[in-house]
């Protein structure tokens, strides 16, 4: 899974972000792809994306302004995952951090299991392969894998984290 927030080229506060992006592939016992999830955030806080924010993520302002809030859509991403066996992985802690904060923001219980079954992928793949933690990028270049689709994209980002994942978890057998 990955997400995308909100974003300023300046130095902020971790507190003005929101999610604007939620992309996850589901993977099978075999690790291979069975399902995807996408869908745009707008943010509230903040409802006008920066041009940084835009430039980066290639998001456009009118995508999350068409889209449903934090509330409705985090609502069906936690129905996608369902009720039975999975375990959310993410390349680095933050998106289990978004999430936190978009929950405390809206006033709403953050679903705990996310947080008690993630595996922070960046951790993982930097045991298995013996280097520092680094970008989702650089790894698949160590790995000799080309990026695909759009960096800094929700979706693109979780079909390339997937990626990684089929290759890194296999030497995590819990």
């Amino acid at each position: 899974m990955d997400l995308e927030a909100s974003c300023w080229e300046a130095a902020w506060a971790r507190s003005r972000m929101e999610t604007i992006e939620i992309g996850a592939v589901r993977l099978d016992g075999a690790l291979q792809p069975v399902d995807e999830f996408e869908t745009f955030i707008r943010p509230v806080a903040f409802p006008r994306l920066s041009s940084f924010c835009r430039k980066l993520t290639s998001i456009t302002q009118e995508q999350v302004d068409a889209a449903d809030t934090f509330p409705k859509t985090f609502a069906r991403f936690v129905t996608w995952l369902g009720p039975g066996e999975w375990r959310l992985v993410t390349w680095g802690a933050f998106d289990v951090g978004q999430f936190r904060l978009d929950c405390q923001r809206h006033d709403m219980t953050f679903p705990e299991r996310l947080a008690e079954g993630h595996i922070n992928l960046k951790v993982a793949f930097g045991k298995w392969k013996g280097v520092k933690k680094m970008g989702m990028a650089q790894a698949l270049a160590l790995l000799d894998i080309p990026l695909q689709g759009q960096h800094h994209r929700g979706i693109d980002d979780a079909r390339n984290i997937a990626r990684i994942a089929q290759l890194t978890l296999p030497h995590f057998p819990d």
